[in-house]
């Protein structure tokens, strides 16, 4: 029984990858880092397509050049990359051994050129394919003192290689690529050098050059490209005050002149009785709607212009209306002079804030439209409650009597569509065969949306 106690004691709990990696020294972390960097930059899909991108060419130069002179320079890398591999392949083939035979002295010149050409569309790949070639072209050549561990054609060919590839790809694969260039180098003549002086370190040190150099303007590029971005946000940010800034002005300008004219109105409509001896109660309680209406809109453009002029654009705290408050629309309508209808179908329910708030902003419209475009006609309000949601309906005769319909249209029919859509919903506006004008929506609730 002890035994078996001392066993389970002493067992090991396994711990996490994460938790082992961060129990190791920072020297441990950091090596293991820089071998996950090397099979990430050269081991990782080495032979991945990646086709060399034309040259922009909206530059403040070439720019300025015709178009088709414009179109043939964004291919000057290309361009470029072809005249290297051209001078690799002319370099191999004029420094071929005399005593090799032609298809040699043809494969050892064009093989480094094709790994320049690689450069266009498989750079990892033709660094490896430069390196891992290197040996074995130079054991074909045979020449040790024309070049070793690097013939000529091979050693321009790796310098093209390098450098294309480090204009290509980060920082950190250049170091790598410079790092294991210099251990082949070194491994090369040390140990399999035969005795004759090698021209690694001349390789190392140029290559060190070039890299450094192409590390240079891979961090200038990188640094354009992140002010330019900057730019570009402070561009949209400039953009987004100033309209704010324009927001706040018209805001200002609508509440010194509309409110204005609306307080006027609301004075005078409360005055008017008082100018009249006797006044009949219609045209009292006719003054008086007109008052309270003027109030009313007051005090919904002072609610909107305040959305308008917050900095934050939050809403308002005061409550919005539903079709709670639908009885006191259609009283106030009447009150103005509309015959109104009303009609609801179906279990009545509390919907989604925004389905309500829209339900009501559509029959409010509706309802100003029929008193402005149908004075004297009779309209009807119909709202359903359906199992996927509610349906409206909004239906005013022709005009009739005296008094003359207000001419031009707005964006109330426009403003009703967006709402609906705004809720993926469906409406259609048209006049009906009598003369008359309808208006139907139907504002989808999902079923676990309803209250």
């Amino acid at each position: 029984m002890a035994d078996v106690t001392d066993t389970q004691t002493t067992q090991r709990i396994p711990r996490s990858p994460r938790a082992e990696a961060e129990s190791r020294s920072p020297e441990f972390r950091l090596a293991m880092g820089a071998l996950g960097g090397l099979r990430q930059d050269l081991f990782h899909d080495p032979f991945a397509y990646r086709l060399l991108p034309p040259m922009r060419t909206d530059g403040p130069v070439v720019r300025r050049m015709p178009g088709r002179i414009r179109g043939g320079l964004a291919w000057t890398p290309h361009a470029f990359v072809g005249f290297l591999a051209f001078i690799t392949l002319v370099t191999g083939l004029s420094a071929g051994h005399s005593m090799s035979s032609g298809v040699v002295v043809l494969f050892t010149a064009a093989v480094p050129a094709a790994a320049v050409l690689l450069t266009l569309v498989r750079p990892v790949g033709a660094f490896w394919l430069s390196l891992t070639s290197t040996p074995v072209l130079a054991f074909l050549i045979g020449d040790h003192w024309s070049g070793w561990p690097w013939p000529p054609g091979p050693f321009a060919a790796h310098l093209a290689v390098l450098t294309v590839v480090a204009l290509r790809t980060r920082p950190r694969t250049a170091a790598w690529m410079w790092l294991l260039t210099a251990t082949y180098g070194a491994f090369a003549e040390g140990i399999a050098g035969y005795g004759y002086g090698g021209n690694s370190w001349p390789m190392v040190f140029v290559s060190a050059l070039l890299l450094l150099g192409t590390t240079v303007l891979n961090v200038r590029r990188a640094a354009r490209e992140e002010v330019a971005v900057q730019q570009s946000v402070t561009a949209v940010e400039r953009d987004r005050r100033t309209l704010l800034e324009e927001r706040t002005t018209i805001a200002r300008e609508l509440h010194d002149v509309v409110a204005h004219h609306m307080s006027v109105v609301a004075i005078q409509a409360e005055a008017a009785p008082y100018r009249v001896e006797n006044p009949p109660p219609e045209l009292v309680q006719a003054f008086a709607t007109i008052r309270e209406n003027a109030v009313a809109s007051l005090t919904e453009l002072r609610r909107v212009l305040g959305v308008v002029r917050a900095e934050d654009h939050e809403a308002p705290d005061a409550p919005q209306p539903t079709l709670a408050d639908l009885d006191g629309l259609i009283a106030n309508v009447r009150d103005a002079g509309l015959t109104v209808e009303t009609a609801v179908t179906g279990a009545v329910r509390e919907l989604p804030q925004g389905v309500e708030l829209s339900a009501y902003r559509i029959i409010q419209e509706a309802l100003s439209n029929a008193l402005r475009h149908a004075p004297g006609a009779p309209a009807k309000v119909e709202v359903a409650y359906v199992l996927g949601g509610l349906g409206l309906r909004i239906v005013n005769g022709p005009a009739r009597g005296l008094v003359k319909p207000s001419p031009g249209a707005g964006h109330g029919i426009t403003g009703m569509r967006e709402r609906v859509a705004m809720l993926n919903g469906e409406m259609t506006a048209a006049e009906t065969e009598d003369g008359g004008y309808e208006v139907a929506a139907f504002l989808p609730v999902a079923k676990d949306e309803s209250a």
